[in-house]
């Protein structure tokens, strides 16, 4: 086991299995010592938990929850191309859509969700740049949607 499965199973947390494609893209994707990773959404076993704008079907705290499983599925993605997790050596940038009610302006407090679980599992090493963005939809009225940028060794 590695010092980054033994950090995982430490906080309770499974890598899921590679998310299908929506579309007619690759999961995740590597140039150089980069991988990039397709926008991801919060599927659980290949299910949406839930739909709608966040401020309104879905509140900004359940939003934040959605956020970190981007973040597993964005980490899934990585892996399929990495082959390991352990080859990740800094989280560079993190990308947040949230589907957003008109009055809802908390984008930023949702994506931390993101944001905190990547501290979690990798530390310093998961300190990055980020953007939170309001949308007026999402694929399959997904409330969030993340995409990683993630340096390797």
């Amino acid at each position: 086991m590695s010092a980054l499965d033994d950090r995982l199973t430490e906080l309770g947390i499974a890598i899921p299995s590679v998310a299908a494609p929506a579309g007619a893209y690759v999961s995740a994707i590597i140039t150089g010592n980069l991988v990039f990773t397709a926008g991801q959404l919060p599927f659980v076993a290949g299910a949406l938990p839930a739909t709608g704008k966040v401020g309104a079907a879905v509140s900004a705290e359940q939003a934040k929850e959605l956020a970190a499983l981007c973040v597993l599925n964005g980490l899934a993605a990585a892996k399929g191309v990495l082959g390991s997790l352990d080859r990740i050596t800094r989280v560079i940038k993190v990308v947040g859509f949230v589907a957003s009610d008109p009055s809802f302006t908390g984008q930023p407090g949702v994506i931390n969700g993101a944001s905190e679980l990547l501290g979690q599992i990798f530390g310093e090493a998961g300190a990055h740049a980020r953007s939170a963005v309001g949308v007026a939809v999402l694929p399959l009225d997904s409330p969030v949607e993340v995409e990683l940028i993630l340096e390797f060794a």
